[in-house]
C-alpha cells in the first residue's frame, strides 16, 4: 500500500527512519554498496524526501501501528 513519508526520526541504532502517513516506519538506511541514499545523510535531504510515496509492507501485511 502507497503511503507518502510526513517525516523522519532515528532508531537506536543512528539509521534514519521514515515516518509515513499511516503511521508506520520505514528504515531508509544509506549502506553502500547494499543500499544508496546519500539523501539521508542531511537535513536538505531528508527535507526533500516528505511527501514522497514509498510502499508500506507492514500495510500491506495488516500489522497495526505501534
Amino acid at each position: 500500500m502507497k503511503q507518502a513519508i510526513v517525516g523522519f526520526e532515528r532508531d537506536e541504532e543512528g539509521h534514519w527512519v521514515a515516518r509515513l502517513a499511516c503511521g508506520h516506519g520505514q528504515h531508509m538506511r544509506h549502506d553502500p554498496p547494499w543500499q544508496s541514499r546519500p539523501w539521508t545523510q542531511t537535513e536538505a535531504g531528508r527535507a526533500g524526501r516528505i511527501g514522497e510515496v514509498v510502499e508500506c509492507l507492514k500495510c500491506e501485511r495488516g500489522e497495526p501501528v505501534a
